[in-house]
């Protein structure tokens, strides 16, 4: 790469990072090289302790259950959860929401299930490599310190009167023990730790009064508690500024409720007013007017939708409630993603990043059922049913005690005809028992896939054109690069090129712009109309514009889409994924009245972390840039 593209590049990334992310950047560089995060971040720190158990067990901070005789709903018992359960007490952990894997029983925290790679728990948690090829995907030792298996035992318990906090205790204490304080992998982010710490609480009062919660392991627990809200405060920056996203909302949050759980630690008074206030800009920041969410990310606005219905549900009970902002924007979320789903399964389409998480597993629903969590939140803020269905478990676990709302808000129902988020750029078409989704939007925030202008269409709870997922954030190049690129998408390339240049890591340049939306109805059809700037890279002022005809009533489309401006030697490629021509008919014309060939090719798909399959894709060509293609189900 020669020296003036080099800094054109540099030009691009400032100008879309903005100069307080590349400051804060070089100040965090400076500041591992120094040793200054080590001074921060101690290891070998002195032991804190401040209440000991029976004062805390006599009198612990308000939490949405006081002990498991104080949940106060029914039992029922499942074959599936009982499954879940016996697999978790034999050693065997569901990775991202879906894969049984078989740690053992005596599994160290620290060890890559799928490479055997050991990391370093005598290192400092900043000299631990987070992407790196040879240890593999980090995110699989993250997964079980997470503890979100303890959910599932404690509902397995409630439901089948069991008794396994001998089990959850020891799980708490081996981790104590296997990862020293900052230090190794399990401290290398911010969230985890959040994530950790919340988990513990539900195990903490659920078996509050459980002989196995002795003050030796109260002691141990105490200290971690004190350690994890103290790295997650010195290094909120990271999250605030360098990642600003679900982390930072994480995090915040995490600090925000410190002191409403653990008043007893002092500087809990200080974290939680700052995290307050970090809390209510990063919601008012990330989640935009029309309930969109920065990150462009379906699985990622789910997992912020959990994170609020905690927050809300904390912070009411202990009278401390958040602005009417962040009750606006929570709602809004619930709407965005309500009117996005197919209301057969609870599903959304696939689109944007998607780890698998699901940070608090209080349902028996499949994890791509949204249902439970927007059912959750929405009965937090409205005391309203969401569902004509019967109450969703997770409603149970998430709760307040308030018998009001705090704000009048109007009720949530499921749209028809056209649909439109402007902000975030989303375009629904919900027509009897078919939707509709198309991304045609702006980006002030980091875009994470090349995905602008793609198109995914249901029929019931059939995902006729999906979108391929994600698969893993820590893979081979080409494999990488598939999923995040726009060929994983039902869209069009340029010589099967990305719409925008990718960068290292999570970084893109010469990001995608909407540049016109047209949105409306005739007397026959629904009508989408949008162009993007796209393929900068290649050569400046190239538009894609994309025109989506739905026929009312009937489950046909037309497709037209046209790139302008392209270099006259390159071809234009139109993918379409998971088409069965046993299903559908499907055939494309250039702009002469020709037919386009059609390629027969294989493509991937990831429904969840980690996993792929194989599935078939349509391409056609086209010399003059421009097809029209008719789209029927049979």
């Amino acid at each position: 790469m020669n020296l003036l593209k080099k800094l054109n590049l540099g030009f691009q990334f400032l100008g879309n990072m903005g100069p307080r992310y590349v400051g804060y950047r070089v100040k965090h560089e400076l500041e591992k090289r120094t040793g200054s995060l080590l001074a921060k971040h101690p290891v070998k720190p002195p032991v804190q302790s401040w209440i000991s158990l029976a004062d805390w067990q006599g009198s612990s901070p308000a939490f949405f259950f006081e002990s498991r005789n104080g949940l106060g709903h029914s039992k029922k018992q499942s074959g599936n959860l009982e499954q879940n359960a016996h697999n978790i007490l034999s050693g065997k952990i569901q990775f991202f929401s879906d894969e049984w894997m078989d740690l053992g029983k005596s599994y160290d925290w620290v060890t890559n299930p799928t490479t055997g790679y050991r990391y370093d728990v005598t290192k400092h948690w900043s000299q631990i490599q987070d992407l790196n090829p040879e240890q593999g995907d980090i995110k699989y030792v993250w997964e079980k310190s997470r503890f979100t298996y303890l959910l599932t035992i404690l509902r397995y318990d409630h439901h089948f009167d069991q008794d396994n906090s001998a089990f959850v205790f020891s799980q708490i204490e081996d981790w104590i023990d296997h990862n020293p304080i900052n230090q190794g992998p399990n401290w290398r982010c911010s969230q985890e730790i959040s994530l950790r710490l919340i988990n513990w609480m539900y195990a903490l009062y659920f078996y509050k009064d459980s002989p196995e919660l002795t003050a030796e392991r109260w002691g141990k627990i105490q200290q971690i508690i004190y350690w994890s809200l103290q790295h997650v405060y010195q290094h909120i920056d990271f999250s605030r500024i360098a990642v600003r996203n679900n982390h930072a909302i994480t995090e915040t949050l995490m600090l925000t409720v410190s002191e409403l759980l653990f008043p007893f630690i002092p500087e809990t008074k200080l974290w939680s007013q700052k995290g307050r206030e970090w809390f209510e800009t990063e919601i008012n920041y990330q989640i935009y007017e029309d309930g969109t969410f920065l990150q462009f990310s379906m699985n990622y606005h789910r997992v912020v939708v959990q994170l609020l219905s905690f927050g809300l549900g904390i912070t009411e009970i202990h009278q401390k409630p958040f602005s009417k902002e962040v009750y606006e924007k929570a709602l809004a979320s619930v709407n965005f993603l309500f009117q996005c789903q197919n209301e057969g399964n609870g599903w959304l389409p696939n689109y944007g990043a998607n780890d698998g998480a699901l940070f608090f597993p209080l349902s028996e629903q499949h994890y791509r059922d949204y249902r439970p969590q927007l059912s959750c939140l929405y009965r937090m803020i409205t005391k309203g049913k969401l569902y004509s269905q019967g109450d969703l478990e997770e409603e149970n676990w998430i709760k307040n005690t308030r018998t009001e709302c705090l704000y009048s808000f109007p009720k949530i129902e499921k749209k028809q005809g056209l649909i439109a988020f402007e902000i975030g750029g989303y375009y629904l078409i919900r027509d009897g028992g078919t939707l509709t989704f198309l991304r045609c939007g702006n980006h002030r925030d980091r875009p994470q896939q090349a995905d602008n202008l793609h198109l995914d269409i249901w029929e019931k709870t059939d995902n006729i054109l999906k979108d391929a997922g994600s698969y893993k954030y820590n893979a081979n190049l080409e494999i990488l690069r598939y999923f995040v690129g726009t060929l994983g998408h039902n869209t069009v390339t340029l010589n099967r090129h990305d719409q925008m240049l990718k960068g290292s890591r999570f970084i893109w340049f010469y990001w995608t712009q909407r540049k016109m939306v047209k949105f409306y109805e005739t007397e026959k059809n629904y009508v989408f109309e949008g162009e993007i700037t796209a393929y900068a890279y290649l050569k400046k002022g190239i538009v894609h514009r994309r025109k989506v005809t739905k026929e009312k009533g009937q489950p046909a489309w037309e497709i037209e889409d046209e790139v302008r401006f392209a270099p006259p030697e390159s071809v234009m490629f139109q993918h379409w994924h998971g088409l069965s021509n046993e299903v559908h008919e499907i055939a494309a014309k250039e702009k002469t009245g020709k037919s386009a060939e059609m390629l027969n090719e294989v493509s991937y798909y990831s429904s969840s972390y980690g996993k792929y399959e194989k599935q078939k894709m349509i391409t056609f060509s086209s010399n003059t840039h421009f097809l029209k293609t008719i789209l029927q189900i049979k």
